[in-house]
């Protein structure tokens, strides 16, 4: 991988991030800093948070955030969509209502950011001549029994936020057939990492899990532990957007790309390396007895990605398995609660 961060500071190009002050945006946001970019970013904070930006503009520098314009906006604004693409090359498009529960619970809010907002963002792109690389998910496979998960093969939708997602790679390939644009889709399984979000109702497992050991807490666990998912670190996603973002391969685009690491683990299994690294860093083992909740609506038993096709098409090649991601991810957590220690209160 080092050629391909040598061939991306070596080339200048200007793209947008949406939902930069989220999650995998504000991990993007960064990377493409680092790497001399310049980029335009666009969020509403209505899950993104504006430590995160500051988080970024302090690691990256001043010099690297002068390259960085922001727009407060809501990509359900077609204005702002076109206002941020203006003159860009790439559109990296994460900018979500995430969560199954929270679709079910309000499913309006979810279509209006997840398939209005993403063809206002689509349509812009198009204007602007740029590439379009889009966050989808593995949500989308439904039903569909089959493991491990290979792209061709979807079932129905099990929720309002699978359904917004497949509507998003619907979309995709309609405007590349009818507008010549260049798509990819990148349908992530389980991203976690630095950043993640651990509070409100809709957060995701492993950063929920965290701030409850590090607070001597109960964990939670929805059905019996033996759920499994293919967990999947953010530097990851972020490898695989840049990789889909700068690829000459023309048989690569228009597509959608599992991105993964091809591998998974039970929530049981999960909990226990969780105890095990927190034991190393607090010096103890960390013994809370998980609380067995009732399965969620719309979550699927099982969940393992076939990431060959972005093997073979992208040169996708994971760079950090679920261990080395969790201990990364839980170095950042602790560092957060040592600076701010109402944080994780």
């Amino acid at each position: 991988m080092n050629a391909f961060w040598s061939a991306l500071a070596a080339r200048k190009l200007t793209w947008v991030v949406t939902g930069s002050a989220g999650f995998i945006g504000s991990h993007l946001l960064e990377t493409l800093l680092r790497h001399g970019q310049r980029v335009v970013s666009v969020d509403n904070f209505a899950t993104g948070t504006r430590d995160n930006l500051l988080e970024v503009a302090a690691s990256v520098g001043e010099e690297a955030w002068k390259r960085h314009r922001f727009i407060e906006g809501d990509i359900a604004d077609p204005d702002t969509c076109r206002a941020a693409c203006r003159g860009a090359d790439v559109v990296l498009h994460q900018a979500a209502l995430g969560s199954v529960p929270r679709s079910i619970d309000d499913p309006i809010a979810t279509h209006r950011a997840n398939v209005t907002g993403f063809v206002n963002m689509l349509d812009a792109a198009r204007a602007a001549k740029a590439r379009f690389v889009y966050a989808s998910s593995s949500a989308t496979y439904g039903d569909h029994p089959g493991l491990p998960k290979a792209e061709e093969a979807i079932g129905d939708a099990l929720s309002p936020y699978a359904v917004t997602k497949r509507a998003n790679e619907l979309y995709a390939a309609v405007f590349a057939r009818c507008y010549g644009m260049q798509t990819v889709g990148m349908r992530y399984f389980n991203v976690f990492g630095p950043r993640q979000d651990p509070d409100g109702p809709y957060a995701a497992v492993i950063p929920r899990w965290i701030r409850a050991l590090l607070r001597g807490e109960l964990v939670e666990i929805n059905g019996d532990g033996e759920t499994t998912r293919d967990f999947c670190f953010v530097a990851n996603a972020v490898q695989a957007n840049l990789l889909a973002a700068l690829t000459d391969d023309p048989r690569a685009l228009n597509r959608v790309y599992n991105i993964a690491v091809g591998d998974r683990i039970s929530l049981n299994r999960l909990l226990d390396i969780l105890r095990d690294l927190i034991g190393e860093v607090q010096g103890d083992h960390a013994t809370a007895s998980p609380v067995y909740r009732p399965f969620r609506e719309g979550d699927v038993q099982h969940s393992l990605a076939d990431i060959s096709l972005a093997r073979k098409s992208l040169g996708y090649e994971p760079s950090h398995d679920v261990a080395s991601g969790l201990r990364e991810t839980l170095s950042w957590y602790v560092d957060r609660l040592a600076r701010t220690p109402a944080a994780l209160a």
